[in-house]
Formats: structure tokens, sequence, C-alpha cells
């Protein structure tokens, strides 16, 4: 099973998310989302991935960057899309936009997406703040309360202090997983989650998707977004006790401890392209063999955002993959528009999807 198939020319690299009741996966050049709606019908929505070229787009700590923007961007508009689904009417197959119109299934009109467009950002806009404030600021000011309540004299610059804001991190992101994790909506975005990760081994092992193949594989991945994040918190210790010092080195009380929060803000991006990178080799290089124990943390942290998926949520992540494979087959151009079907059944999309056919 190769740990990165962006390695290999004939099988490219393909990423995921889980969505409502659906998978989004995504192709160097495109991406799909396929959802499943509440009569049980499958609509997948396939197209190009603007800016998806360039050369600097490769480049170390750059692709980091690009591709965690990207990927918000991009995830919050499969999460809308995905919620729209389940709106829908049981008895129809027609896709209604926001206006309860019947729009083309090809797409949707330009004045939408732009609407669509501007909610997306306001809506990455306050998910950022509230993450900043419950993963950032939140474990700081325990930190330092706890500092104070025990007499403990730790200052900004000191490692110990760094490292007990880690902690509290890690406990802070923890316990969220855990609450979350009991309301039944997210539950089964955590089985699709599961069911993203079993479709890309699959995928990477060269194995043919079908339910019984996904379903025998692992639920827990190396280069998951969870894993990451335990990746980035780790990080933000060392790099923080490093720099904190040299930046602020006289900075004490209050005022010290909000300068050191706008110092951790700042170097969110850093730490972040870091952590892509680091992240990336150790899903190439150290999945196998005596080093692999270091994925071990970041599978602990799965074993909470990911569940066991049922035959049905496999076939959406199956609809999703082979979607998204499906462009890099027949090599459609960037330029070509985004498309949303509507499916009866997984023998659909694959009959769509599933052998290469020529460019529209």
């Amino acid at each position: 099973m190769s740990a990165d198939p962006g390695a290999n020319a004939a099988r490219p690299y393909i990423g995921g998310q889980a969505v409502i009741e659906g998978v989004m996966m995504r192709s160097p050049t495109g991406l799909a989302v396929a959802v499943r709606r509440p009569n049980g019908e499958i609509v997948v929505r396939e197209g190009p991935v603007a800016g998806s070229s360039g050369a600097w787009r490769k480049w170390p700590l750059v692709r980091g960057v690009v591709t965690l923007v990207e990927s918000m961007s991009l995830g919050y508009k499969a999460l809308q899309f995905s919620a729209d689904q389940q709106m829908v009417p049981a008895s129809g197959t027609e896709l209604a936009d926001s206006r309860g119109e019947v729009a083309p299934v090809a797409g949707v009109a330009k004045a939408d997406a732009d609407a669509g467009s501007g909610g997306t950002r306001v809506m990455m806009l306050v998910s950022m703040l509230f993450a900043i404030g419950l993963f950032v600021a939140l474990p700081q000011g325990l930190a330092a309360g706890l500092c104070r309540l025990l007499g403990w004299d730790l200052g900004v610059q000191d490692f110990a202090f760094h490292a007990l804001t880690g902690g509290f991190k890690l406990l802070v992101l923890t316990g969220y997983m855990l609450f979350i994790s009991r309301i039944e909506e997210i539950r089964r975005v955590f089985q699709y989650h599961g069911a993203e990760h079993k479709t890309i081994y699959a995928y990477e092992a060269g194995l043919p998707l079908t339910v019984e193949n996904v379903k025998a594989q692992s639920a827990l991945h190396p280069r998951c977004g969870t894993t990451f994040l335990i990746v980035v918190v780790v990080l933000s210790i060392l790099i923080g006790s490093a720099v904190t010092p040299i930046v602020l080195p006289h900075a004490e009380g209050i005022f010290g401890q909000i300068q050191t929060l706008a110092l951790r803000i700042t170097l969110l991006v850093p730490t972040a392209a870091i952590g892509y990178e680091l992240q990336r080799f150790s899903a190439r290089h150290l999945s196998t063999g005596p080093l692999r124990f270091v994925n071990y943390p970041g599978f602990l942290f799965q074993k909470i955002t990911t569940r066991e998926p049922d035959a049905q949520q496999i076939e959406v992540a199956i609809a999703a993959m082979q979607s998204a494979v499906w462009r890099e087959k027949v090599g459609v151009t960037a330029t070509s528009d985004e498309r949303t079907e509507v499916f009866g059944s997984l023998e659909g999309v694959l009959a769509r999807f599933g052998a290469p056919q020529p460019a529209e």
C-alpha cells in the first residue's frame, strides 16, 4: 500500500473530508462531493478546482499554507452543499437552489454562487475566531490561571509555561471532540469520516472500489486532519518556547499575556506550514517500520473523530472517490463547468464515472 499515491503518476493523490451525509474528495485538478439525500438518492457535484496549477504551489512550506486555506474554503462550500441536499423533498429528484426554484443540474446561477461565496467567507471568519478563542486563547488563559492559583513563578518565556499551555490545548481539544461526538448528527459525520479514510486506503492499495474491499480497510489514516491538529499542538509548544523569549524577552503580567497571545496567533501560519511538511513526511516514510509509533498519538484522537461506517455510507464515499478520479483519467480541462447530477444508486454513479469517457 502506497503511503503517498501522489508519488505515482498513474495514481494521483486524493484527499478527502466528511460532510453532512456525504464525503468530499479532491484530486489534483478537481473536486467531487457525493451526498446521500433523505430519499436515498446519491447526488454528486463534480468540477475543476480553480488555480490548482502552478509550480509555486509545490514549494515546501508555501504548499502547506495554500492547502490549509483552500481546504477550509472548499470544505465550507461542500458542507453548505451537503446541507442543502438534506432539504430536497423526498418525492423529487430535481435540484432546488436556495430560493426554492428548480436549478439546472449542470450548476447554479452565478448570483447564487457569488452569494454563497460571500457567506462562505463570513462563516470561515466566524469559525476561525471561534477556533482561536477556544484552542488558543482559552488554553493560555487556563495555564496562566493555574500558575497564579498554585503560585508557580512561570513567565511566558519559560518552556514549562508553553508545555502547560499545550497540555491544556490537548485537554480542550479532547473534551470538545468527545462532546460533539455525542451529537447524533456529528456521530454520522464521523461515520462518513471513517468511510472516507477506508475508501482512500482502498484506492491507494489499488483495490477495486467495492463496499467489501473498502469495509476491510482501516479507519485510521496518517494524513488525517485530526492528526494534523496534534502535530500543530506539539509544534506550538516548541516554536512558542523558542520564539517568545526572543521576541518578548521582558513580557510579564496581563499585558505580557496579551502580547504572547498575539504572538501565538501570528505564529499559527508558520506553525501550520511546518506541521503540514512534518505530517507529509511521516505519512510517506513513517507509516511502516519501527518508527510508525510516531503516528499513534494522532491515531488515538482519530478514534474519537472516526466511526465504523455502514454499507450505504461507504457507497457514498466510493461515489465521491470515483467521481474525483474520473476527472484525472479523462483529462478534463480546468475550464470545464461544474456539474451536479442525481443518481438512484451507486451503480448509476459507477456507470457515469467508472470508465474513462471523452472530455467534453
